[in-house]
């Protein structure tokens, strides 16, 4: 049966596509896509190419890494619309490679700022294991990622071992690379974030030429003040229509935080909050579709070092 696998992915690939004609566009499966990396981003509607300094920068955009201080761990977990077979599970781990001096602080900057950042000397390194689906169906990866910081730039990029499994048909597997790069526009104010997910095209099938998806996305991230942050991005599948998404985020206390966000293509909404309590960063997000429910998210990691 091992030969038949191609055409029988294609099949229950385009089973998904009829699926994304509905509203829910790519909320209904994974489908070899980048995905949804912590509680955070889900809260903000996904809109998560222009944040940074997090450990789930690793699957959200790279180039994010190049601003983590100390090693970090995570762990991520999603259920969509109370199915065990949507279910995705993420562990994802970032190391920082030495420290450079503290950056001086602007006069007349954002109060955000009061601690001024500094960045790894040598960048950040980060790995990550990820699993979606269940026994029917199920997707899983396996990845590496680099992100450096130098200047007001930051460029990252991470290489994945993906693996799609049918049961009773076998698995396939391919490698695929994703680049993303960050800027500040405006020191701790203003930043612009892109990332290009699967720039290699991996082939997943010959048969009628199935590939994972390509998928561009490009945004910004705006801290008025020193308690809001606003995100806005579009999600562009080479495939399918683009998907405009929009965060906010409202901090009353550095430990505590409330975000709200809102995706156009697959018409959901979504909430979360946030809560720093010492080195653990522990995050909820739930988001609605009109159409098939509720999804939540919940993302727990610790830090450590100075």
């Amino acid at each position: 049966m091992q030969h038949y696998l191609p055409r029988y992915l294609s099949i229950f690939r385009f089973f998904l596509g009829c699926l994304s004609l509905l509203p829910v566009a790519s909320a209904v499966a994974q489908s070899n896509g980048p995905g949804v990396r912590g509680a955070r981003a889900a809260a903000l509607g996904n809109a998560s190419v222009a944040l940074a300094g997090e450990v789930w920068s690793m699957g959200n955009n790279a180039a994010g890494l190049g601003e983590m201080q100390r090693p970090t761990v995570g762990f991520y977990a999603e259920n969509r619309y109370f199915s065990s077979a949507l279910n995705v599970g993420g562990l994802a781990v970032a190391l920082p490679l030495g420290r450079i001096g503290v950056a001086p602080v602007v006069a007349g900057e954002v109060p955000a700022a009061a601690v001024a950042p500094s960045w790894a000397r040598h960048g950040v390194v980060a790995f990550e294991a990820q699993r979606f689906g269940g026994q029917l169906y199920n997707e899983t990866r396996v990845g590496a990622g680099y992100g450096y910081r130098f200047g007001q730039i930051s460029l990252g990029g991470r290489v994945d071992m993906l693996q799609v499994s049918i049961e009773g048909l076998g698995s396939r597997r391919v490698l695929l690379g994703t680049l993303g790069g960050q800027i500040e526009v405006i020191p701790r104010r203003l930043s612009f974030g892109a990332s290009l997910y699967n720039l290699n095209q991996a082939q997943l099938a010959s048969y009628q030429d199935e590939r994972v998806p390509t998928v561009l996305k490009a945004g910004l991230a705006y801290r008025p003040t020193a308690q809001v942050l606003l995100v806005v991005e579009t999600e562009k599948d080479v495939e399918r229509v683009a998907n405009f998404k929009a965060g906010l985020e409202y901090r009353p206390v550095p430990a505590l935080a409330a975000r709200i966000g809102l995706a156009t293509a697959t018409e959901q909404a979504s909430a979360g909050i946030g809560v720093l309590a010492g080195a653990f960063q522990i995050d909820y997000a739930a988001a609605f579709q009109q159409s098939l429910g509720f999804s939540q998210h919940l993302s727990v990691s610790k830090s450590w070092g100075n």
